[in-house]
């Protein structure tokens, strides 16, 4: 008798614990900016796992991806990232071709490592945030860039999947 008393309590334990670990989210959160409005319809991309086959995972400006990464180890960056992660973290290459000069932001689902890549160099951000609250935009780096063809290096993720988007600052 008491097992069942147990199991009851439990059983109706459970749906009120998990309703309580759920965010709540203020009535007056952020909604995600106008120039990152692509980020809520991704498109699904395998990251290149070298820099010679970055075309193959392309980035379009203003429109996000839900990227499949390869292991780090198996990872060919064109820099070697500052920070590239252990052994069980996940990384990848990614292109994209900038059309206008301008202030870009690259935004992630998680907090890995961005390297921003163009004539075998790597370039300095220019600022660094995160993503409205209540929202998946976890970091957002942003780079000045002219037109021309980058590599988005990103590294230690720690998980084989990631949100990414490259749009242009408003």
């Amino acid at each position: 008798m008491r097992l069942i008393f147990v199991l009851a309590a439990l059983a109706l334990a459970a749906p009120a614990a998990a309703q309580e670990a759920a965010p709540v989210c203020p009535a007056d959160a952020k909604p995600i900016p106008g120039h990152l409005a692509g980020w809520t319809h991704p498109a699904p991309l395998a990251a290149a796992a070298s820099a010679a086959d970055a075309g193959k995972a392309a980035l379009m400006v203003g429109q996000a991806a839900d990227a499949a990464l390869p292991s780090t180890g198996d990872v060919k960056f064109a820099l070697r990232p500052e920070k590239p992660g252990g052994s069980v973290s996940h990384g990848g290459v990614f292109s994209v071709d900038i059309d206008k000069p301008g202030a870009y932001t690259v935004a992630l689902s998680t907090g890995a490592w961005i390297d921003v890549v163009r004539d075998g160099k790597a370039l300095e951000s220019s600022a660094h945030g995160r993503g409205p609250a209540c929202t998946s935009l976890r970091k957002m780096v942003q780079f000045q860039m002219q037109p021309g063809r980058y590599l988005i290096q990103i590294s230690a993720n720690a998980e084989p999947r990631i949100g990414i988007m490259v749009a242009a600052n408003p």
